[in-house]
């Protein structure tokens, strides 16, 4: 029997084929170990009255979880209150899927306090991430 040859490695910067099939993968992995409700994904937008995007959450639900990947809010739209009422939407959204907790990270240079304002705890600081100064904050919230 012939020896099987070895993987062929390949890095590269964005392959949308492979973020999908790895996403598939997991998905089945994780519904194998947890039956029930896959994953879905939320998203809360805003947009003004010329209809151009004011800011916007992405996250997911899994269960009794939820998780946020993105906020932004546009510059002339920061401290007018939209970014609460995003996030407050998001919450009620995902506890309307039957999340009892959500999730989410924080670069020390871009909102922790924010998070920190609406009820969120840090449980986890990656210290000097991305670079030497800055942290990367992890947070929780209890609905």
């Amino acid at each position: 029997m012939p020896t099987p040859l070895p993987p062929e490695l390949v890095v590269a910067e964005a392959d949308a084929a492979l973020d999908q099939r790895l996403s598939d993968e997991l998905d089945r992995f994780n519904l194998a170990a947890l039956p029930g409700p896959e994953a879905v994904e939320l998203t809360v937008r805003a947009d003004d009255g010329a209809g151009e995007l004011c800011g916007g959450v992405s996250g997911w639900t899994w269960h009794e979880a939820a998780g946020i990947g993105m906020t932004w809010v546009r510059e002339d739209q920061r401290g007018s209150g939209l970014g609460a009422l995003l996030l407050a939407r998001f919450e009620q959204a995902a506890a309307e899927r039957g999340a009892r907790r959500v999730f989410v990270t924080s670069f020390t240079f871009q909102a922790p306090g924010f998070y920190e304002r609406h009820g969120y705890r840090e449980i986890f600081r990656w210290e000097g991430v991305p670079v030497a100064g800055t942290d990367d904050v992890h947070f929780r919230k209890d609905l």
